[in-house]
């Protein structure tokens, strides 16, 4: 189509995907250029160069169809709901693109389709932030009737799209929620909307956020405090609106001063007795451990596996994770990799006893295969959670040598991936003086399926723990 001047697509309101898709659709067929249209909003234009007297859309031709891919659809219902004024020309251009060649949805270098992909996430983020973020205050209304009013401020116009997901969420209860945009009212059976609201016009506060300040108090962890969500995910502006966040500084401090206090004991120790005050600290750092929350490995493990062994143990040994009998014995290195490394132990003349035995990664990481649950490696974000207990437990022990069994210990231990073999049976100076080596973890041995290389690879694992028992000796000598 020859234009003289651009045309005007009207929406009735900044989410309105539906008058967005057809317009959109019906221009398209018109092939109107992405230049050639301007969007209306109710009475606000959309571009800055529009004005009252650009006319209208016409309708389609009779007839006229063409498709998209479905990707797009489900991209175009999240950008719409961004704020960038630009996003309505912004998909349409997309759009033009995308009916002469359908497969360009798959070019992820497109700046264009880029762009837009940053736009939806950025409106899947509001809307999370709305779900976990927003908190109802209860207030009586004229009937006597409880009714739960929070107050919200989205960066994006997410509030229709996530009205549904509240009124699942609280079906039997009437509430209301309101934004600077617009507002949304439940009564249990009708989802009702009017106009902005100001943060004077939401409650301060009810008689449960008492109880609910205490409670949370009482669940916040130290070991949880580097991956909180509050501190994580929520920015500041957020906060004001959260009854528990009035206590975050507080708590966050208490927790800082204890983590300190933790950190300074691991340091300071008196070596009085077997493990003297270190054994205290041990102790401690067990019961916090037992409570760890920095990643997500706890929720299906069945308990915390923490180190065990003297708590002046001249040797230390790191492992990769608990394995499923770990996890329910709440000890390391009790399965058949254990058993393997008992034995390893045994014949090169280095008492298990005398020697801390850890794990960099103190939760079982498994896949559910029915009734059996298979071991699953950590990855580098689930190392570097489990670094500061490990990091903590080397600080009280205070080994001559730190021997990492496997490539997830080493890891751990050394702060950044390395090559097994490339290490293997040298010392290596660590930044507090000790020495660290590396050598295979006991369950490498257990998948060997060649019984010569098995026998082999068995050996070699004796000999390196025979000179590590060695260098011990002339280290604590």
């Amino acid at each position: 189509m020859t234009l003289e001047m651009p045309l005007l697509a009207k929406l009735d309101a900044e989410d309105d995907f539906d008058g967005w898709r057809a317009a959109a659709r019906t221009a398209a067929l018109l092939d109107i250029p992405a230049e050639g249209l301007h969007w209306q909003v109710g009475g606000q234009f959309a571009d800055l160069f529009a004005g009252a007297t650009e006319p209208p859309l016409p309708p389609a031709p009779a007839g006229a169809a063409f498709a998209v891919p479905r990707p797009f659809i489900a991209l175009a219902e999240d950008v719409i709901l961004h704020r960038d004024a630009e996003r309505f020309g912004l998909l349409y251009a997309m759009l033009l693109r995308l009916r002469d060649a359908p497969r360009r949805i798959e070019d992820e270098t497109d700046p264009l389709r880029r762009r837009l992909e940053a736009m939806a996430k950025a409106v899947r983020r509001d809307i999370h932030k709305m779900r976990a973020f927003l908190r109802f205050r209860e207030v009586t209304e004229e009937d006597g009737q409880p009714r739960y009013v929070a107050w919200f401020e989205p960066e994006h116009h997410i509030v229709r799209a996530n009205a549904g997901f509240f009124q699942r969420r609280f079906a039997s209860m009437r509430w209301s929620i309101l934004t600077p945009d617009i507002a949304i009212h439940w009564d249990g059976t009708t989802l009702d909307e009017g106009p902005g609201a100001t943060r004077d016009e939401a409650p301060d506060g009810d008689p449960t956020e008492a109880v609910w300040k205490t409670y949370y108090a009482s669940i916040f962890n130290p070991a949880r405090l580097k991956t909180h969500a509050m501190l994580k995910e929520m920015p500041k502006k957020y906060w004001k609106n959260m009854p528990e966040t009035a206590l975050v500084p507080q708590l966050i401090a208490g927790a800082q001063a204890r983590e300190t206090e933790m950190v300074a004991a691991t340091q300071n120790v008196k070596r009085t007795g077997p493990g003297g005050n270190a054994g205290d600290a041990l102790a401690a750092l067990r019961e916090e451990a037992a409570h760890c929350r920095r990643c997500p490995l706890w929720k299906p493990a069945t308990q915390t596996v923490f180190g065990e062994g003297p708590a002046d143990a001249a040797l230390l040994f790191i492992g990769e994770q608990p394995g499923d009998q770990e996890d329910l014995a709440g000890r390391p290195f009790v399965g058949p990799a254990g058993h393997v490394f008992d034995r390893a132990l045994a014949e090169a003349g280095v008492d298990r006893a005398r020697a801390y035995v850890s794990n960099a990664v103190k939760h079982f990481k498994f896949e559910p295969r029915g009734k059996r649950r298979i071991h699953a490696k950590p990855n580098a974000g689930e190392i570097e959670a489990c670094r500061w207990w490990i990091d903590q437990e080397r600080a009280i022990v205070r080994p001559k040598v730190t021997v990492a069994l496997g490539a997830t210990a080493a890891q751990s231990l050394l702060g950044k991936a390395v090559t097994i073999s490339k290490l293997r049976g040298e010392p290596i100076a660590l930044p507090d003086g000790s020495e660290g080596w590396v050598t295979v973890h006991p369950s490498f041995l257990l998948r060997v399926p060649d019984a010569d290389r098995k026998a082999e690879e068995y050996a070699r694992f004796v000999e390196d723990l025979r000179r590590i028992g060695e260098r011990v000796g002339e280290l604590a000598g």
